[in-house]
């Protein structure tokens, strides 16, 4: 069985992601420029990259290497040809994170934008101690509505099967996952979405 997020156009998410009644693409884009200037980090993994929303806040003076991550090959060809200002730093990496996280190569910040409610609290753990980052920054979506965590859009069909593997997150749930293996919270930043759900950003750095 396929995973749902192979099975999506990456132009069908990103119209959905961008229209203004959801705006994720927007916010999106403006916490990743914070993400990528947050913290004294020469590597960086961003699991899930999807299209590269955000990608062109890379300082090349700044970061040796950064890996993009993602389940579906073609969202990674797209991200490659979108960004050839990044070649020689960005290094694409077709990775299943829930069946083989042991291919992640290590790396100091370990970027994670709504992904981990697609492959759940264990598997993030295991990329996180795979890829041994000094720092975590990632952003889930707080939901109001239980019922409809996707927001209404033309695009919604294609997003049927991702119930198979949508969990819902839970700021002191994912806060208590991370301190389960060695990362203590140092951020936490709310961003609302004009559909009554909001972006909340959690930054962690490892103990000790």
């Amino acid at each position: 069985m396929t995973n749902p997020w192979e099975e999506i156009s990456l132009d069908d998410y990103e119209k959905h992601m961008s229209l203004d009644s959801v705006q994720q693409l927007q916010v999106l884009d403006s916490i990743m420029k914070e993400q990528f200037s947050a913290y004294p980090v020469e590597t960086a993994a961003v699991l899930g990259i999807a299209g590269g929303n955000g990608l062109e806040h890379i300082d090349t003076d700044k970061f040796r290497t950064v890996y993009g991550v993602d389940i579906n090959a073609d969202y990674l060809r797209a991200v490659s040809q979108r960004y050839t200002q990044l070649s020689g730093v960005l290094k694409c990496l077709h990775i299943d994170l829930i069946n083989e996280a042991e291919k992640l190569p290590q790396a100091q910040l370990l970027i994670a934008n709504l992904l981990i409610e697609y492959i759940g609290y264990g598997a993030f753990q295991r990329a996180i101690l795979q890829t041994a980052p000094e720092y975590v920054s990632c952003v889930i979506q707080i939901n109001t509505d239980e019922e409809q965590w996707v927001s209404e859009s033309p695009y919604l069909r294609a997003f049927d099967r991702l119930d198979e593997v949508h969990h819902q997150m839970e700021e002191k749930a994912l806060t208590a996952a991370m301190k389960e293996i060695g990362y203590s919270l140092i951020l936490q930043k709310s961003e609302p979405l004009p559909n009554g759900k909001a972006l909340v950003r959690l930054d962690f750095k490892k103990e000790g």
